[in-house]
């Protein structure tokens, strides 16, 4: 067997006497992809933290080539070869691709004169080798989120790093802009280097990983390769349990329509001629290509950019939706795609964020009634199995699956008639998406009309009663479930004609 690149020997950490990893240990060769799966809170970022040298250990080892890491640090980290690739990449968005590349790879010397023809060239060379051409003089502000991943990659490349972790780096990728990561990954385990990828896309994992490490609850469950199990008893051992359906969609009784929209336009997202209705009880996937106009007629429904033209129905009268806070009136309730800027607010407790859209059920004369504002908090918390130290902590120090039923709770506290879901289970693990799907259930069984807009063909296909396709800011087709299969939602989405 090859001398490991790296390796992880009995790695603990605690934080505030909270166990967060727990004697981890793993290998990782040269030109492997090593894959660490495992539930929101298993201790992947932590672990990915004391790697890169953003925090320390309390106990264990970590050895590169067989040398041991004494004092580890990010700059340590960096000369060792060690780079992370995050799902939103740490670059300067003002500046130039070429400036962010040289920010991370030439010497700070303030009076050192810059070549920049030679900082130009080298930047493109460095992309070239990450297999895009990208103009190196191009503000990053003015690039996609895949094209900003592979300036990350350059930068890995430029430092010669050997050791690349990626955390959750399709997240925000299309199919194709996948598969051109994919390459991007192949070539660099030729070159020698070893990949760390954090995903909890499994079908990626088992597309493209060679062993797999599972975490839980901060400890190393397994380690195995990948033709030694399957996607199923991987899931077994993240969660320490059998899943029985990832997609739990029982049947309910379908009521009266809820909302209904008719020739709706947008001219600001280019929405045009949006015919629509969803009924109590119902979930409607909505599904589509990035830019088709998804997020844009969600965005519509709560009234951030509302509608030109064309009426919207609730409960069979029209309303006129100019305002989220006309929206919440109606009954519209809406967590959207990113929940970290726009879902919750990080930094405040989970008691204010589950509140903040009801304030004036726990407030009296103009000040918030505390014992109110714990009790709704607390209700929640219970009933969406909320993992959280107290109702007082900060949301940011929940796991990304625990803040999705936060702000999942902050809309179920206004009591809405409609939901509108913009990616309910992106970025979660598959115990947590598992649980969102089910109080999706219980929502809709207790008669709340759902709009659910994924990216994720599996989860529209098992989570839908219908299927509104989307393409270029119109509705190109609706399916019921049984009509419904990827080709046929794929062959909508780009414009081809379905077989009747």
């Amino acid at each position: 067997m090859s001398v490991p690149l790296l390796e992880v020997r009995s790695i603990s950490k605690s934080f505030a006497g909270v166990r967060a990893l727990k004697d981890v240990s793993f290998q990782l060769l040269s030109g492997e992809v090593h894959a660490l799966v495992g539930e929101n809170g298993a201790g992947k970022s932590t672990l990915t933290k004391i790697i890169t040298g953003a925090i320390e250990a309390d106990s264990g080892t970590l050895e590169i080539r067989r040398s041991p890491v004494l004092f580890n640090n990010p700059r340590v980290a960096r000369s060792l070869g060690i780079a992370a690739i995050y799902q939103q990449p740490a670059l300067f968005p003002h500046l130039s691709v070429a400036e962010n590349i040289a920010f991370a790879l030439e010497d700070r010397n303030v009076w050192r004169r810059v070549n920049w023809s030679r900082r130009n060239r080298r930047a493109v060379e460095l992309l070239e080798r990450a297999g895009a051409s990208i103009d190196p003089a191009r503000p990053v502000s003015s690039l996609s989120m895949p094209e900003q991943q592979i300036v990350e990659i350059a930068k890995a490349i430029g430092a010669d790093a050997k050791i690349l972790i990626m955390d959750e780096p399709t997240a925000s990728l299309t199919d194709r802009e996948v598969e051109s990561l994919f390459r991007i990954i192949e070539l660099l385990r030729r070159e020698g280097a070893g990949i760390i990828y954090i995903s909890h896309r499994l079908d990626e994992v088992f597309a493209i990983a060679d062993r797999i490490t599972v975490l839980r609850d901060g400890e190393t469950v397994a380690i195995r390769r990948k033709d030694q199990v399957d996607q199923a008893a991987i899931i077994a051992m993240m969660v320490g349990r059998e899943i029985s359906a990832v997609f739990p969609k029982r049947e309910v009784a379908i009521g009266e329509t809820a909302l209904e929209l008719c020739k709706v336009c947008n001219r600001s997202t280019r929405l045009r001629d949006i015919s629509l209705s969803v009924r109590r009880g119902e979930i409607l996937g909505v599904a589509g290509l990035v830019g088709s106009g998804r997020t844009e007629l969600a965005e519509t429904l709560f009234g951030l950019t509302p509608a030109d033209s064309g009426i919207i129905f609730v409960d069979g009268a029209p309303v006129r939706i100019w305002s989220p806070a006309e929206a919440i009136r109606s009954g519209i309730g809406y967590v959207p795609e990113d929940r970290r800027r726009h879902g919750v607010i990080p930094e405040m407790a989970i008691a204010a964020n589950v509140s903040l859209a009801n304030l004036y059920c726990v407030s009296r004369h103009g000040w918030i009634d505390r014992d109110e504002e714990r009790a709704l908090a607390l209700h929640y918390l219970r009933q969406l199995r909320i993992k959280a130290p107290s109702i007082y902590s900060p949301t940011a120090s929940l796991s990304g699956g625990n803040q999705q039923k936060v702000a999942l709770a902050r809309w179920m506290a206004i009591e809405p008639k409609i939901l509108v879901l913009d990616e309910p289970t992106q970025g979660v693990d598959v115990g947590s998406k598992s649980e969102i799907h089910g109080l999706m259930m219980n929502l809709a069984e207790r008669g709340l009309a759902i709009v659910m807009i994924s990216s994720e063909l599996p989860e529209i296909l098992g989570m839908s009663d219908r299927i509104a396709v989307m393409r270029a800011g119109s509705i190109a087709g609706m399916l019921t479930r049984t009509e419904a299969t990827q080709e046929t939602i794929l062959s909508l989405a780009l414009g081809h004609k379905v077989a009747q």
